[in-house]
């Protein structure tokens, strides 16, 4: 455990105006809550805070961040109170350690309907002070690098969490070593099979060429000692994760895999980056389309830097990055330069971001966003994604995620632009709307007075903006459409259960779901944001909830299974009464039920000591089996009511309605029906192929919902 004396010596290295008086204090105060807690490794939980001190002193931060460092489980952890940190420590510090243990104590990682709401108050609490984050950035490093001791199922939540969450917000942060870190880190808990496997390949190419990183190292400085060039130069091996990532993407294997390699040349000023890089092409082929100017351009988080990949020794591609040493810094500590102290003085780095403007921006996009899942969508893309930077014609720059289209621009500029696109040039030659734009090219959106938004537009969307306003107007611009529709699926449903959809029954469900009337309701169920058994349900609790009586019982309707065993139907199959059927058991959840031909039982060939001989109870059923129908229809006025109106003149109820595909003359739709067996289905199939609008039917099988 690092002494108190160690610590402050630590901080005094960049920082010699620090109270160490205060410090000292607040390690004998967490010394002191924390007594008589350890860590899962046995260690004094003391020594956890002390670390993560230690780490924030490596980044060169103020008093106040590592003094929250030693106290920031106290609140949490500890006897201790907000006003007694405050009281001995000064406000910031308590506001400090509070902001740090809310974001512990959310749950990052929870159902989507929770999440957006966890994100807004993750950026609420960033936005007031950065130094939260950063806090809790070394937080979680700390206990990446300790992970060994937990739990394995804990282990990997924390290291799903880690690779999903705060690996993607420290590289956006621009502390990219920390990325870095944190995705190996995750890596080795969550595919350690993969990590060793490009551990041993590296040893393996090591041998047969040697440690090329050296000898590469070495001919950069003499072709920028021939140049008369003062540079830093270093290289490495890029991290497992990094380069297992890469194979992923590009589907190709170790040996077909380039660029492993990444060397950084360090120069005293910008015109020294431009010449460095002129002596590298000069002396290497460079690779095309590999070379990235953020120099020019840099990334919102602050980051510049030049990157160019080359055929280096051998043939090998080493990916090579030129920047100053100012660009450096912000490069390895992101927002945290922003804060950094040398000499006992805020450090004045020009590069250093700023990123409140960016977490503002999103915290009040959340206010205004009425679908708070575009809202995570877009922090999602706004965190994980890579960003290209375009021009329009009087050369404004607009950023945009990697993948961005056309469409997307035509939205960043303005929803205007956006809703009236109806083409786009790309460096002076017209493009598709789903071209994918590159970094530096120059975008001419091309607009029409009477245009509207499509439905297909949405398979080319990326951003989260433009998404939102795309479905907004589609809403708006099919709402009657919806009306209908949906008054069409509350009729069958109502019928259902032997009652009529009223104006006043709509009303009043309208008000039980509190939607602003029937007319929003009725558009709601229309648009499948709200299926009309929840309607029913609304007014009719138990109605809705009541079967017809029937001979055979769900509990009995399998002969042959084990004594007390429990029985569920394998959703990627669906399988029905009438259907020839097997049963597969599942260790601690019972056994469940496959129809003959399921792919799934290809799985489970070689264990056949798994394997149920079962068949369906003959006798009569109620309508309770739910078989997913993937059905293309056409895309014209009054055809999806009318297939609902088939399937409920046959007796079975529409559980569910979900559009997977939507064009200007069709579109697919996956509707849940509940049927009795196989007869039934049959039926159903039937009529609804009979229709002259229907092009195609067929089961949806879904081999990810296997058991």
């Amino acid at each position: 455990m690092i002494d108190v004396e160690d610590l402050i010596n630590l901080v005094r290295n960049y920082n010699p105006n620090t109270n160490d008086a205060l410090i000292r204090e607040a390690y004998a105060y967490g010394m002191k809550m924390h007594e008589g807690q350890t860590r899962h490794s046995g260690e004094p939980y003391f020594s956890h805070p002390i670390e993560v001190a230690a780490l924030l002193t490596e980044q060169q931060l103020d008093d106040a961040t590592i003094i929250t460092a030693l106290l920031h489980d106290t609140i949490e952890d500890t006897k201790s109170t907000f006003g007694e940190v405050e009281k001995r420590f000064g406000l910031e510090i308590a506001e400090l350690v509070d902001g740090v243990t809310k974001l512990t104590n959310l749950q990052l990682s929870s159902s989507e309907a929770k999440q957006a709401e966890n994100f807004r108050k993750l950026f609420m609490a960033m936005s007031k002070d950065l130094r939260v984050i950063l806090v809790k950035l070394a937080d979680r490093l700390h206990n990446m690098r300790t992970i060994k001791h937990m739990v394995p199922e804990k282990q990997v939540k924390k290291s799903r969490e880690t690779m999903d969450i705060y690996a993607p917000l420290a590289g956006r942060m621009g502390m990219h070593w920390m990325r870095e870190e944190l995705e190996d880190l995750s890596f080795r808990v969550l595919n350690p099979e993969a990590r060793a496997s490009i551990i041993r390949r590296f040893i393996t190419l090591q041998k047969e060429t040697g440690n090329l990183v050296p000898k590469i190292t070495e001919d950069i400085r003499t072709v920028l000692g021939r140049a008369d060039l003062e540079a830093d130069v270093s290289g490495r091996a890029k991290k497992p994760y990094s380069i297992w990532r890469k194979m992923e993407e590009k589907k190709q294997g170790f040996s077909r895999l380039s660029d492993i390699y990444g060397f950084r040349v360090i120069t005293s000023s910008d015109e020294d980056c431009y010449r460095v890089l002129g002596a590298i092409h000069g002396r290497w082929r460079s690779v095309p389309g590999r070379f990235k100017d953020y120099i020019s351009q840099p990334k919102s988080n602050g980051y510049r830097s030049i990157h160019t990949t080359v055929s280096g020794r051998d043939g090998k591609r080493v990916e090579v990055q030129i920047r100053t040493r100012q660009m450096h810094e912000v490069a390895e500590a992101g927002v945290a330069a922003h804060w950094a102290y040398r000499d006992g003085v805020r450090v004045s780095n020009p590069f250093a971001v700023d990123p409140t403007t960016w977490i503002s921006s999103l915290t009040e996009r959340f206010e205004q966003e009425e679908d708070h899942d575009d809202f995570l969508e877009h922090v999602k893309l706004e965190m994980y994604s890579d960003q290209v930077f375009c021009f329009t014609p009087k050369g404004d720059v607009i950023k945009l995620p990697r993948g961005g289209t056309p469409l997307d621009f035509a939205f960043a500029i303005h929803t205007r632009i956006g809703s009236s696109c109806v083409g786009a040039k790309v460096d002076g030659l017209r493009v598709p709307l789903w071209t994918r734009l590159r970094n530096g090219q120059s975008v001419e959106i091309i607009t029409a007075e009477g245009q509207k938004p499509q439905p297909t537009w949405m398979d080319i969307a990326v951003t989260g903006r433009a998404k939102s306003a795309i479905r907004k107007s589609l809403r708006e611009e099919h709402r009657d459409r919806f009306i209908k529709l949906g008054r069409e699926l509350t009729r069958v449903a109502f019928e259902h259960v032997g009652k009529r959809a009223t104006q006043k029954a709509l009303d009043t469900a309208a008000k039980e779901l509190s939607l602003e009337d029937a007319s929003q309701l009725l558009e709601f169920v229309g648009s499948t944001e709200l299926s009309a058994r929840d309607v029913v349900t609304a007014l009719y609790p138990d109605l809705a909830e009541k079967k017809e009586v029937v001979e055979i019982s769900a509990e009995r309707s399998v002969v042959g299974l084990p004594q007390g065993a429990n029985v569920s139907r394998a959703q990627c199959c669906q399988a029905v009464p009438g259907e020839r059927i097997i049963g597969i058991k599942h260790p601690g959840s019972g056994v469940f039920v496959h129809s003959i031909a399921c792919q799934a039982l290809e799985d489970f060939e070689e264990e056949s000591e798994r394997w149920v001989d079962l068949r369906w109870h003959d006798g009569q059923y109620a309508a309770d089996f739910s078989v997913t129908l993937n059905i293309t229809m056409g895309n014209s006025f009054g055809v999806l009511g009318r297939i609902c109106t088939l399937i409920g003149e046959q007796k079975a109820n529409i559980s569910d309605l979900h559009f997977i595909d939507r064009k200007p003359d069709y579109f697919r739709v996956l509707i849940d029906v509940e049927v009795r067996d196989a007869e039934h289905l049959h039926g159903v199939r039937t009529s609804i192929e009979a229709d002259t609008d229907v092009a195609s039917l067929e089961r949806h099988r879904d081999l990810s919902r296997k058991p």
